[in-house]
């Protein structure tokens, strides 16, 4: 197979949603229908003792939510399929936004229960910055959820984006007996009592077609045909390029946990879904064609497998041909790196690769070397735009529990804070450590973490902190001069650059105003 073949023929997507909206699960129903894996796990069941595969973390397991993106990979129909699975909650926003400027397409799950949700609308905001493909899952359709029209009104107002449905429900809850495939005169019905086998798929000649009546019943055929010529009359035929640049999103319906709906939005995504695309750099564009490797870091993660106490830097390659035991050059560090096991990914599973293609998503040992956003080039110096960073909004103060383990806890705030879940400062003053953060859950993650992957024992106190903002100057003695002023309020990150402790937004306007010769600054990089 050609290079040029080799990138048309990956697809590399992100999933997103509102918590608990279904879309670890799709995930996982993904992975089984791609033949990746040969029993779906569950998020939260009684029945069904297999976790899913990409909630790996202990904590994932306990809470039934994600935490941390997870990256996995499969062949389908010749297609090469990443899927990169992001944490729903908001307080793990982060690394979400971060994970979506490494994909070029997004599916999103909605509950069909309900409709959309404010995670939702942020998510999707972060999509239409950058012109972000998205299809759209309406799942859990075996519960009683909103009408169909209703939802695609709610998505197209609120989420102020075209819709064109792909697939349609047949009832919904109790009464859900499939779903036509507009596209392929198709009916998928429904088994009802069978939660792990794919219901009768039957071909049919047309939505006329008295078939459609003998298998579901005469009132329902009667309301699928009034539904799809309503369709027809309102919404646009699919237009792919409209979708390629953000403008329409194709809808599916479906019940994820009953394997419902996923083979046709398979089967449609790899179809339509966007191959690796050009990305922008400070230097210009970057095309994946060319010859010369390159990509980005996007997420770092300590302690992939507790075990082995490893370091895994996440990388997007974006051009070139990624070979193992070639020396990379890092830019920001200048230095020639070597990579003797790059990984692919099965979440926590991994499994050494020779080569990897733009598009591909691989795991690199890292022993420090790496900060997201880092690029890797074969040589050139340029660094990749768009990877966000963001001031934290939430800070504690840290405690150790037991002193005889402070080379442990050190240890681990530097690993944790490495992965850009938190931002770690220390004051001045005291030299106490102070964590921030986008959300109060990353505390708790932070605290479990540190318990059972490092053996240290720590608790977050109180600390009344409006904002931390980075501080510089062109004139290096009023800046020694405010932070002398200042003294009290002054910390330093793990770069060792100042960062100014604003209490209230008061006391940051009366220091602005004081001291107009200093820039405070909402992010790091400057």
């Amino acid at each position: 197979m050609t290079f040029t073949e080799e990138i048309k023929r990956r697809r590399t997507f992100a999933i997103i949603a509102h918590p608990d909206a279904g879309k670890t699960t799709l995930t996982e129903k993904l992975l089984l229908f791609g033949g990746a894996i040969q029993t779906a796990g569950a998020v939260k069941s009684n029945k069904i003792k297999k976790s899913t595969t990409s909630d790996f973390m202990e904590i994932e397991k306990q809470r039934g939510i994600s935490v941390s993106t997870s990256v996995m990979a499969f062949d389908y129909k010749n297609y090469k399929v990443n899927i990169l699975d992001t944490p729903g909650h908001e307080d793990f926003a982060e690394d979400t936004y971060r994970t979506l400027s490494a994909v070029d397409s997004v599916i999103m799950v909605i509950d069909c229960v309900k409709g959309v949700e404010p995670q939702t609308r942020k998510l999707l905001e972060v999509c239409r910055m950058r012109n972000t493909p998205v299809i759209v899952f309406i799942n859990k359709l075996d519960r009683e959820g909103q009408n169909a029209f209703d939802l695609l009104d709610e998505i197209e107002k609120e989420l102020k984006i075209k819709v064109r449905p792909m697939t349609w429900p047949i009832g919904i809850g109790k009464s859900f007996k499939g779903v036509y495939n507009l596209t392929q005169s198709s009916l998928n019905l429904f088994e009802g009592d069978n939660k792990t086998t794919l219901g009768e798929t039957i071909t049919i000649k047309d939505i006329n077609d008295p078939l459609i009546d003998k298998r579901v019943g005469s009132d329902f055929a009667t309301q699928l045909r009034e539904d799809v010529d309503l369709i027809d009359g309102v919404y646009d035929e699919l237009n792919v390029q409209k979708y390629l640049d953000g403008q329409i999103s194709p809808v599916f319906f479906g019940s994820a946990v009953n394997n419902f709906g996923i083979h046709e939005l398979l089967d449609c995504f790899v179809e339509i879904a966007p191959f690796p695309k050009e990305r922008d750099t400070d230097n210009g564009i970057i095309a994946p064609e060319n010859p010369k490797f390159s990509g980005f870091i996007f997420k770092i993660h300590a302690n992939l497998d507790p075990k082995h106490r490893d370091r895994i830097a996440f990388l997007r390659i974006c051009s070139g041909k990624f070979e193992r035991n070639k020396y990379y050059f890092n830019v920001r560090e200048k230095k020639e790196l070597r990579f003797s096991n790059p990984t692919a990914f099965m979440a926590q599973q991994k499994s050494v690769i020779d080569e990897a293609f733009p598009g591909d998503v691989i795991g690199l040992y890292d022993a420090g070397n790496f900060k997201i956003g880092d690029s890797l080039t074969e040589g050139a110096s340029f660094q990749f735009k768009g990877i966000p960073s963001f001031s934290p909004e939430l800070f504690r103060y840290v405690t150790n529990m037991d002193p005889m383990k402070t080379k442990q806890l050190q240890k681990g705030l530097e690993q944790l804070t490495d992965e850009g879940v938190a931002q770690l400062f220390t004051k001045k003053v005291d030299g106490r450590k102070v964590i921030g953060t986008v959300g109060a859950l990353q505390f708790e993650v932070i605290q479990h973490r540190l318990k059972s992957e490092y053996n240290a024992s720590a608790s977050f106190d109180q600390i009344n902190l409006y904002k931390a903002l980075w501080i510089s100057s062109t004139d290096k003695k009023k800046l020694d001069a405010f932070m002398q002023d200042r003294n009290a309020h002054i910390a330093f990150d793990k770069e060792e650059r100042p960062v100014f402790l604003a209490e209230s937004p008061w006391l940051l306007q009366m220091a602005q105003e004081k001291f107009p010769d200093i820039q405070f600054h909402l992010k790091s990089e400057f």
